[in-house]
């Protein structure tokens, strides 16, 4: 036997399921090429540990492996035993020793160490992400989520049996998961990839220690239509031909409020108009709204529209493309 399954995971022999698991999920984490790099020692340590689960996780092959890895034990104590004999038998000393193999010592109750009471475990800490817009860093806003929790069953406290028969209640798992509903709070002037604690709000605690943590990374998304160049606001706006040549008042929506923007006439496609101080606001700083005016034809005209447009055409006279400086 060349791994010690246990040694790689970090508990004891005697460990429970949900011990098992947790410090797999520790560890998987610490050591996922994704996150400690892809170095060839990383991949072989990753590939180690959920080799390790593998086998302590499934009951069956975890009995056959606490076999083997005793009686692997057992052998190596008695080799070392027999060496310590033969070199006494060399030095014709006094100190002979005997070794009767005995298949009660082999699967004799562990030490009392191995029966001491298992200390309070913070349970695992859970992460997660949010996604809210630019406007809603700067104003601030509430998010609603819902969180998949599992923790011990509360039926058979997680031992998966009651009364010698699988507990019904968690169909023998020894843990349950349910979903949780979170009022998360994101503050105003929040950055990007900031990080959001709810204490004890993720996995339960074992044997009585507290329950682990909920992390929220907060991820900045541009909003639809919109888009950002530092603390500027950019958005392009449509207004129709007619808008264009005559001039309107057009309703635009900005991070603090609808503004009334104003088209002066003979408004040409792709022109830019700044609204000062609508912008993001950081650091004491605050950007403007920079809005793109595109002239658009509505769909489905009506008749009286394109006998209009008709009429324009017979009084414009001279080829448009002439007439465009």
């Amino acid at each position: 036997m060349t791994k010690d399954y246990y040694k790689i995971l970090d508990i004891p022999e005697f460990s429970s399921t949900e011990e098992i698991k947790t410090a797999y999920r520790h560890l998987a984490r610490k050591w996922h090429p994704d996150v400690a790099g892809n170095s060839p020692d990383v991949i072989k340590k990753f590939k180690e540990i959920n080799e390790a689960y593998e086998i302590l996780s499934d009951r069956a092959k975890k009995a056959d492996y606490d076999t083997a890895r005793r009686f692997y034990s057992y052998a190596k104590e008695n080799h070392t035993q027999n060496t310590y004999q033969k070199e006494a038998e060399k030095n014709k000393t006094d100190d002979k020793k005997s070794f009767n193999f005995n298949w009660s010592d082999f699967f004799s109750k562990p030490n009392n160490k191995d029966f001491q009471a298992k200390s309070p475990q913070k349970g695992e800490d859970i992460y997660s992400d949010i996604d809210i817009s630019v406007f809603e860093a700067v104003s601030g806003t509430t998010k609603i989520i819902n969180m998949l929790q599992t923790q011990a069953c509360p039926r058979c406290k997680g031992k998966k049996f009651i009364n010698g028969a699988k507990c019904p209640y968690c169909a023998g798992k020894g843990e349950t998961s349910t979903y949780k509903r979170f009022n998360v709070k994101i503050p105003a002037g929040i950055k990007d990839k900031s990080k959001i604690r709810l204490a004890e709000e993720g996995e339960k605690g074992i044997n009585g220690g507290r329950n682990g943590d909920l992390y929220l990374t907060i991820h900045i998304r541009e909003p639809k239509n919109y888009k950002t160049e530092g603390l500027n606001i950019l958005k392009t706006i449509a207004i129709s031909p007619h808008e264009a040549v005559l001039g309107a008042n057009v309703t635009v929506p900005t991070i603090r409020g609808n503004v009334s923007l104003k088209i002066a006439p003979n408004t040409r496609n792709g022109q830019k108009i700044r609204l000062a101080g609508c912008g993001i606001e950081q650091n004491k700083k605050i950007g403007d709204m920079i809005v793109t005016v595109e002239i658009q034809i509505p769909r489905n005209l009506t008749e009286a529209e394109i006998n209009l447009y008709r009429k324009l055409q017979e009084i414009s006279g001279l080829n448009i493309r002439e007439r465009i400086e």
